[in-house]
């Protein structure tokens, strides 16, 4: 069987949180979010992850998550870290913000030469969409610019919290992207969405809006397009610059807007949850207990 792998994001601290909010536990068994997905991805077919981290956690995150896993898995370890670049770009000496979503994509060019799904480490999303990405990914053609996104609705990814970021999708009526929109400040605002984080007047939004929650499929062929991209987002960055990113979704719109890759939308009805905030915590232990309670997940998953 061909390799299809599970690519995921987890260098990131959180900075709203406070921790390494991945390496929280969460579940009955002392589970963290990101076993869900793992356990949801290796039941799908998935059958190789590879995890971005920092340097600074590869320890704790061995011993957390690598040494657990079933031993027919295979795995492997990406680091993400500020002096991945090219050549011809000086960095700040004051940087200390990473370089971004897309960026963290780019570190695993070396390791990734098989067709390949996307997730964040700190968002449980259901069974459902790691089936459908490796459908797409095993029967689709190989095409190295035919992507997909699972496609969730706005209404089951929000925090009782805070405000979200969301990439908010518009597609055709083939179910292709035709545009994503990142939007922070998200909450619900009654029967609608309200977006209060562009500084401008508050957009409403239906809750029944797809959005994109960073849940990818895509062909090896993006590392060149990522590469490409960063370049020039590099070459555009003004001097000591020391936050601006390059995001996944960002580069994706911008390769759909051009013609250079196509993304099938496949939408999915599972409840996204995670811990944006700190209190956010004791929702997520009580949903994946009802999960567990369900027979959905075994109380113990490795």
């Amino acid at each position: 069987m061909a390799d299809i792998t599970l690519v995921i994001m987890a260098a990131g601290m959180g900075s709203r949180y406070g921790g390494i909010k991945q390496l929280e536990p969460v579940g009955p068994g002392g589970e963290i979010i990101m076993d869900y997905s793992i356990y949801d991805a290796i039941r799908a077919g998935f059958n190789k992850i590879v995890f971005i981290i920092r340097r600074d956690i590869e320890e704790d995150f061995n011993n957390i998550i690598g040494k657990r896993l079933p031993g027919n898995i295979k795995t492997e370890y990406v680091f993400q870290e500020l002096d991945k670049i090219p050549s011809f770009y000086v960095k700040p000496e004051d940087r200390t913000k990473p370089w971004g979503t897309g960026h963290a994509i780019l570190c695993c060019k070396d390791v990734v030469k098989e067709p390949f799904a996307v997730i964040n480490a700190d968002d449980y999303y259901g069974r459902e969409g790691f089936g459908l990405i490796y459908e797409f990914l095993n029967s689709s053609a190989r095409d190295d610019n035919n992507y997909c996104m699972a496609g969730f609705i706005l209404g089951n990814t929000l925090s009782k919290n805070g405000g979200v970021t969301r990439g908010i999708c518009r597609a055709g009526s083939d179910g292709m992207l035709e545009e994503i929109v990142e939007t922070s400040g998200i909450i619900q605002s009654g029967d609608m969405a309200k977006a209060t984080g562009s500084g401008k007047e508050d957009i409403y939004i239906s809750l029944n809006s797809v959005v994109s929650m960073n849940m990818w499929g895509f062909k090896p062929g993006l590392f060149n397009e990522l590469e490409i991209g960063f370049n020039n987002f590099l070459k555009g960055l003004p001097e000591k610059e020391l936050k601006k990113e390059y995001l996944l979704p960002e580069a994706v719109g911008e390769l759909v807007k051009k013609g250079k890759a196509s993304v099938k939308v496949l939408k999915t009805s599972d409840r996204w949850f995670g811990v944006t905030y700190k209190e956010d915590k004791a929702s997520v232990v009580d949903s994946i207990r009802e999960l567990v309670d369900k027979g959905v997940y075994p109380p113990r998953l490795f």
